[in-house]
């Protein structure tokens, strides 16, 4: 494992960001009736969020659990949930989430 010393940590750590994760879970009108489209809607805005560079980490999650996905906001915490609370799928009870305010890495990414 590389050795990290505490002169780069501190360095590093000055260099952190605000954030949002978001955590979705099922709302309760996830398995209603119409809930495919919405949840394709709620898809779509995501990938114009992502594309404008306001959610750059989005993980649906599909492992079977009442989690439905994972993202990060590019945005402080109001932000966040003002552009969650327009969500469709919020909107429509098909999901439910929350918000927790952290600091990260700017540039930091997934591995290919």
């Amino acid at each position: 494992m590389t050795e990290i010393t505490d002169e780069f940590m501190r360095q590093t750590i000055s260099r952190t960001k605000n954030y949002c994760v978001v955590i979705l879970k099922a709302g309760p009108n996830r398995n209603k009736a119409g809930a495919e489209k919405i949840i394709w809607e709620h898809g779509k805005r995501n990938f114009a969020l992502r594309a404008e560079g306001l959610l750059p980490i989005v993980c649906p999650v599909s492992d079977g659990s009442n989690i439905s996905g994972v993202g990060i906001f590019n945005a402080n915490f109001d932000e966040a949930k003002s552009i969650m609370d327009e969500d469709p799928g919020v909107k429509e009870g098909v999901f439910v989430y929350e918000i927790h305010a952290c600091r990260s890495f700017p540039g930091d990414c997934l591995p290919e």
